[in-house]
């Protein structure tokens, strides 16, 4: 997703499904109301992964909600009906990051999930107050976090 979410893009009238491949997922989070942010990785076990920050619950829901996510996540998953995104988080939650990793194979393993993958979650995560910081951090700038110590850098 770091390489294929920064560089796919839509290949034919669908618009944002999830077929061959993903559309610009960073682009269309950093465009939702509430995101503060994303970044894109590639760990050493071969996920590729997405960070994103939001201000709060109902930020991730006008994600969750938005038509390119809806039609992402049907295109990947024919027929899947979620049930209560974030029925567990109560309203007043935030900052929340929200954390997708994708495992990509050759084929898709079946007629359920037509991404050619053998792993996907999304996790959810708060910060917790504290840390450091010298000359930048990995989190956006306008992610607010108590006590963290920022140092810039010199000059």
């Amino acid at each position: 997703m770091a390489e294929r979410a920064t560089r796919a893009r839509k290949t034919s009238d669908t618009d944002g499904e999830a077929n061959e491949q993903l559309p610009d997922l960073r682009a269309a989070l950093e465009a939702i109301p509430g995101c503060l942010g994303t970044e894109a990785a590639r760990t050493d076990t071969g996920k590729e992964v997405i960070f994103a920050w939001f201000e709060d619950k109902r930020a991730v829901l006008r994600w969750y909600q938005s038509a390119i996510h809806q039609r992402t996540m049907r295109g990947a998953f024919p027929g899947f009906e979620p049930q209560g995104p974030l029925q567990h988080v109560t309203d007043d939650v935030g900052p929340i990051l929200a954390i997708a990793s994708l495992t990509f194979t050759d084929q898709a393993p079946g007629e359920r999930v037509s991404l050619p993958i053998s792993q996907i979650a999304i996790e959810l995560y708060r910060p917790l107050a504290g840390g450091l910081s010298f000359g930048g951090r990995f989190a956006p700038d306008r992610l607010v976090v108590p006590g963290l110590r920022d140092y810039p850098k010199p000059g």
